[in-house]
């Protein structure tokens, strides 16, 4: 969530981050792809159109090179007892496959 409200997000109670996301889940774009182990939630990868993700275009390092509608993967993160077991791995591909059926031209990756 830090990437798309920036600085605000740390400022902010928890709560209001939670409203946040939940308006992000419910209006879009979707805002990335979870992993379960059963029911809990073990992985997380943020996949969105670049527009979603505006704190990437103030970074020199990461400011556009076209104009092209790409897919951002931009932040990934797997609960401690369960790295090393591949789930970056299914993430990476769940993120690829969902900027797929939006029709990205390309997905870049800033994990």
């Amino acid at each position: 969530m830090y990437g798309r409200i920036g600085s605000s997000y740390r400022k902010r109670p928890g709560e209001e981050n939670k409203a946040a996301f939940r308006q992000a889940v419910e209006h879009g774009p979707p805002p990335g792809v979870l992993a379960f182990d059963g029911d809990t939630a073990v992985g997380w990868c943020q996949v969105t159109p670049r527009n979603a993700a505006p704190w990437l275009d103030r970074l020199w390092q990461l400011k556009r090179v076209d104009d092209a509608p790409v897919w951002s993967l931009s932040c990934l993160y797997v609960r401690k007892a369960y790295r090393r077991q591949g789930i970056t791995s299914h993430l990476i591909a769940a993120a690829l496959e969902a900027a797929r059926r939006a029709n990205a031209p390309a997905l870049e990756a800033y994990p």
